[in-house]
């Protein structure tokens, strides 16, 4: 149809539109629903699509919008008209045509967009040009920019450029196009200042790293070395006033699973409580850093300890407290610091610095020295008997290098550290403490002069001279006093016994200053307890017990370095009734644990290797009594209870704790005279400047861990003490030898049994599904690893008894002539199979249940009973064979044969075979006892006791009841399979022997027909399996035959005399014959006359031996 043009012009501002037209449009509306946001209008056949609609309610006030139409086409489409209207003014218009008749052509419609600015006051005024008309293009820019933007907006003064219709589309598309490259702001990139210090010790680069983590903490420091990464973090207390008379520092150092890549295993799958590691690597980083915090600082403060990564190469403890230092120094809390913390190892004589976990394992020391840059402030050691001359140089090497720590602390401070904060000092005035001092000084003198007083009876003493000051100071109502009035009267103590130690050189129990207490030692306290021990010196007394147990029972450790069990453990416990005081009794203390485990470190290094005693031990150190040093003490009680436990230890291992006593030059703050104790009591401790810890044995030291109040004690002075704690070693070891010098043996009283049994791993299988039956049974403590049982019982019934069961269970190799128990498990005609040794089946044939003749099987023995067999042999298919006569008595002979002349192959025959040993090394004969006390022993095989001189006698012997013995003994025991061709074979033979056995000229018809005979009738008499306790060595040389002398196992040369269908005919040195069979389907190709290297393997029912081949 042809497309006509013209241009509509309506004057009005609305479009009217007739009820009619609705209508129309509702019903055009209803024949399909349109897409939500297009508009769709058809003028004659074509469509015109729009997307204002949505957009035109959110640019049109919801007033306007308010229409009710009865079609949803309806009302997009005055959404649009007024949209039109907003945008172009009423100079926009959409002409519709009225419906045309019918048989009238119908003209296309065309849609135009007239604009006209001199009506528009939006826009200016063009210059003179004809009005511009915009196209369906414009119309389509227009709604496209509408949809990228809510609302179009249009600038106050668009671009002049020729045409209204250009300056209006320039000056909206310049808008829209601004607001479309203007996105909502992005968030900004922050940037961590982050401050780094690196430094080498050993060949490995430490770093410290601030201002990245933990950025809200009082100071925060990362430490790495390697791939290992340890967080320290110090927090302190808001309040300026102090809470209490002490310094409140708390260490925590966690180690959590993920540092290693690891879920923890608990049910929670959550880290719990800290571990017993994680308590002794805060002692580690408290111990050094508690004496540097100025005196009166009793604010509370917090170190936080996290390992963020960890290789397994590097133990974090010491990393820890170097972070933890450096953390201190950063923030702003007043502290004196820094210090440098270092380990120090010794490999084949060699010092190692920081040396890794493999290598502890191999060194023989294990050294953590902290220092700050001239004095020591703490030593833990664990070594093997080191001398105190290589530990002396171990520590110097230790603080030369141990200072290479601080220098990047004070550095990384200066750059990321905080001011310190002014906090208050909690200090008495000097009013005050000379007042307190003069009312107090006398009465605390009388005291500590008088030797006479104990423990407690000197305590008593100074709590009433407290309360009488405290009397006076109440009197005169001085509050400032009575608030310091202990720490006051404690520091007169204090000084009123370091005055006559240092210049007097006397102790407050009247000792000499290297003098050890009264000592008693008692071992096998209790009898009853697998090991135990009593040690008292002085006031403080200890009880060790030991226990032991299997391998199983070690303690599992899920530390993220070092190794994943220990198999020996010492548990230190100090009850509140050791001094007299009440207070309740809760988990873990710290106290307790560091003190467990340094007797632990003293006492590890005597112990035998796992390899030579595989029992867990465990010692339990029960303190009865506390007067200082029960740690020591515990040492000391602990080695004599492992001694009297049956443990081969080396040698005893004592301990003794050294003090100091220092007076300090005020100018200066060095010390100016000082005084070494050795034995100190818990008074002296408490007064004291240090407590050094030594145990060790006469060769040198196992243990050693040192504790110092003041801020740092010189070296020199430390090393000096070394040798006084040897001398008051050796005198302590001297007075436990005198006690008990060597193990007890492991059978004397109640010390456990152990037993370590090896199975293959298939084997063990069945054991681990009946492990706690068997231990609820016999209860005897049974572990499995490696293919290792390892067996733990109290007494050695229960042994037997858990061991039998085990056997039973699991099975062991069975050994030629040992005696097994078993169960008949079925009765058949010719013999019964019985249930032995893991469920194995064997054979007892109805010729091994008695030396008797036996007619029916079901006349001994019975379908579940049980019984002691001997293991006689194995046959070819495996089949197992059992007798039980080889463990009855043999009854007594009625015919003497003795009387008789000698048989005539007793010159060159072969020996009885019941004269033969048995082969099995735990093989158990059997004897009898006639009546007039003469022992006879059983034999080992039940083979009738015939001698054969020569292959003629063979013959003749074999054709006089060949046939009968053949067919019995083929019935009875079970025959080895045989191809169809050997089959026929033996039927020939057997018909050539019944017509030719009385014939003399067909002699080799003859022989041929006994060789045939007797290896069918040695059918139950099958070569056994080489096992371990019948295999041949093969380089052991033949031994020279003898008659008389055939044993079971023996090997000799033959030759072969004749070759058979079913085996050969040996001829030995001495002209003696023998035979050999061949396997199924294995014949060999022989000849006459050619050396075999063979071996006795049996004998068959007439005596003859059976060789098997070796070469």
């Amino acid at each position: 149809m042809p497309r006509t043009t013209g241009v509509s012009t309506v004057q009005s501002s609305s479009v009217r539109r007739s009820p009619e037209g609705h209508r129309h449009l509702r019903r055009r509306s209803r024949g399909r629903r349109r897409p939500r946001g297009v508009l769709r209008r058809r003028w004659g056949n074509r469509w015109m699509r729009g997307a204002l609609g949505r957009h035109a309610s959110r640019i049109l006030s919801r007033r306007s919008l308010r229409l009710r139409f009865r079609s949803r086409g309806g009302q997009k489409r005055e959404k649009l008209r007024r949209f039109s209207q907003l945008t172009c003014g009423p100079w926009f218009t959409a002409r519709q045509t009225t419906p045309p008749q019918q048989g009238a052509k119908t003209a296309r419609p065309n849609h135009f967009f007239r604009l006209n600015p001199n009506q528009n006051p939006l826009l200016p005024a063009p210059p003179s040009s004809p009005p511009a008309t915009m196209s369906m293009a414009v119309a389509a820019s227009l709604r496209s920019l509408a949809r990228r933007r809510p609302r179009l907006r249009l600038p106050a003064a668009p671009l002049a450029v020729p045409g209204a219709r250009a300056a209006f589309l320039s000056g909206a598309a310049e808008e829209a196009a601004t607001d479309a490259a203007a996105p909502p702001p992005a968030p900004g990139r922050k940037v961590l200042e982050s401050f780094r210090e690196e430094f080498e010790i050993g060949g490995r680069t430490i770093a410290f790293e601030t201002g990245k983590m933990a950025r809200f903490a009082n100071g925060s420091v990362v430490i790495s070395m390697e791939d290992t990464h340890v967080l320290s973090t110090v927090a302190a207390a808001k309040s300026n006033e102090p809470v209490r008379d002490f310094l409140p520092l708390t260490v925590d150092y966690q180690e959590k699973q993920y540092a290693q890549g690891v879920i923890p295993t608990t049910y929670m799958r959550r880290e719990g409580a800290p571990k017993e590691r994680e308590l002794l690597c805060g002692r580690i980083i408290d111990r050094p850093i508690r004496p540097l915090f100025p005196p009166g600082f009793y604010h509370e403060v917090q170190i936080m300890v996290n390992v963020l990564s960890s290789d397994g190469k590097q133990d974090p403890d010491v990393m820890a407290a170097n972070a933890s230092s450096a953390a201190l120094m950063l923030s702003d809390i007043p502290w004196n610091g820094p210090i440098g913390v270092i380990r120090v190892g010794r490999i084949d004589g060699n010092f190692v610095l920081n040396p890794t976990v493999d290598e502890l394992g191999l060194s023989d020391l294990n050294l953590v020295y902290a220092c700050s840059r001239d004095k020591t402030l703490m030593i833990d050691v664990q070594a093997r008997e080191i001398t105190e001359r290589d530990l002396q140089a171990g520590m110097k090497l230790a603080h030369s290098e141990a200072i290479k720590c601080i220098d990047p602390q004070i550095r990384l401070a200066k750059r990321a550290g905080k001011e310190k904060k002014e906090y208050k000092i909690s200090l008495i005035s000097d009013t005050s403490y000379e007042k307190i001092r003069t009312l107090s000084e006398a009465p605390i003198e009388e005291v500590f002069t008088d030797s006479s007083y104990g423990k407690f009876e000197r305590g008593e003493a100074l709590e009433k001279i407290t309360q009488s000051v405290k009397a006076k100071l109440e009197e005169e109502n001085d509050e400032d006093s009575l608030k310091f009035l202990s720490k006051a009267v404690d520091t007169v103590r204090k000084q009123v016994i370091r005055k006559r130690i240092i210049e007097e050189g006397l102790r407050v129990d009247g000792r000499q200053l290297d003098e050890v207490r009264p000592l008693f030692c008692e071992a096998n306290t209790y009898p009853v307890l697998h090991g135990s021990a009593l040690f008292s010196r002085g006031d403080t007394q200890v009880l060790c017990t030991v226990t032991l147990g299997a391998p199983g029972d070690a303690q599992r450790l899920d530390s993220i370095v070092g190794p994943p069990t220990k198999r020996f453990m010492l548990h230190y416990s100090f009850p509140p009734f050791s001094i007299n005081e009440v207070a309740k009794r809760g988990g873990l203390n710290r106290r307790e644990v560091g003190h467990g485990t340094l007797a632990e470190k003293a006492l590890l290094a005597v112990l035998p290797p796992e390899s030579d005693f595989p029992y867990t031990v465990r010692v339990n150190s029960e303190v009865m009594a506390s007067d200082g040093s029960t740690s020591m003490a515990s040492v000391c009680g602990g080695s004599m209870a492992l001694m009297d436990a049956g443990i081969p230890v080396r040698e005893h291992v004592a301990g003794v704790s050294v003090g100091l006593v220092s007076q300090v030059d005020p100018t200066t703050g060095d010390i100016s005279n000082y005084r070494i104790l050795t034995d100190i009591l818990g008074l002296e401790d408490h007064l004291g400047d240090m407590d050094f810890k030594i145990a060790g044995t006469r060769k040198g030291i196992t243990a050693i861990q040192l504790d110092i109040k003041p801020a740092g004690i010189p070296l020199d002075i430390v090393c000096e003490s070394l040798e006084p704690a040897r001398k008051a070693r050796t005198q302590i070891l001297d007075r436990m030898d005198q006690e008990i010098s060597i193990a007890r043996a492991m059978n004397d009283g109640s010390a456990p049994r152990l037993a370590t049994l090896s199975f293959s791993s298939d084997s063990l299988r069945k054991l681990l599904f009946h492990r706690k039956k068997i231990e609820q049974e016999t209860g005897a403590r049974v572990s499995v690893s490696d293919g290792t049982v390892t067996i733990v019982a109290k007494t050695q019934p229960i042994m037997d008894k858990a061991i039998e069961k085990v056997e039973f269970l699991v099975g062991r190799e069975i050994e030629v002539g040992r005696t097994y128990k078993g169960t008949v498990s079925s009765v058949k005609e010719y013999g019964a199979f019985v249930e032995f040794n893991g469920g194995q089946q064997g054979l007892l044939h109805i010729s091994e249940l008695s030396h008797e003749p036996v007619s029916k099987v079901s006349d001994i023995v019975t379908v579940g009973q049980s019984l002691s067999l001997m293991c006689i042999g194995q046959d070819v298919r495996g089949n197992i064979k059992l007798s039980l006569k080889a463990t009855l008595p043999q009854p007594r002979k009625k015919k003497d044969l003795e009387s008789k002349g000698p048989l005539p192959s007793q010159e060159v025959g072969w020996a009885a075979v019941e004269n033969m040993p048995s082969v099995g090394a735990d093989a158990e004969p059997s004897s009898s006892k006639h009546e007039d006390g003469t022992a006879e022993e059983a034999p080992a095989f039940s083979t009738p006791s015939v001698i054969i001189r020569s292959e003629a006698d063979c013959d003749a012997q074999d054709a006089a009841n060949g046939p009968k013995k053949r067919a019995r003994v083929s019935k009875s025991s079970p025959r080895p399979y045989k191809a169809p061709s050997e089959r026929q074979e033996v039927r020939t033979a057997t018909a050539k022997k019944a017509r030719g056995a009385t014939k003399k000229t067909d002699k080799k018809v003859k022989i041929e027909e006994s060789g045939s005979n007797s290896l069918e009738t040695s059918g139950s008499e099958e070569v056994p399996e080489p096992t371990a306790s019948n295999t041949l060595d093969l380089k052991q040389t033949p031994v020279n035959f003898q008659s008389g002398s055939m044993k079971l196992g023996d090997v000799v040369t033959a030759k072969v005399y004749q070759i058979r269908a079913f085996g050969l005919v040996l001829e030995l040195s001495d002209g003696a014959r023998g035979m050999h069979k061949f396997e199924a389907n294995g014949q060999k190709e022989f000849e006459v006359g050619q050396e075999l290297l063979v071996k006795c393997a049996s004998f068959n029912a007439k005596g003859i031996p059976v060789f098997s081949l070796l070469d």
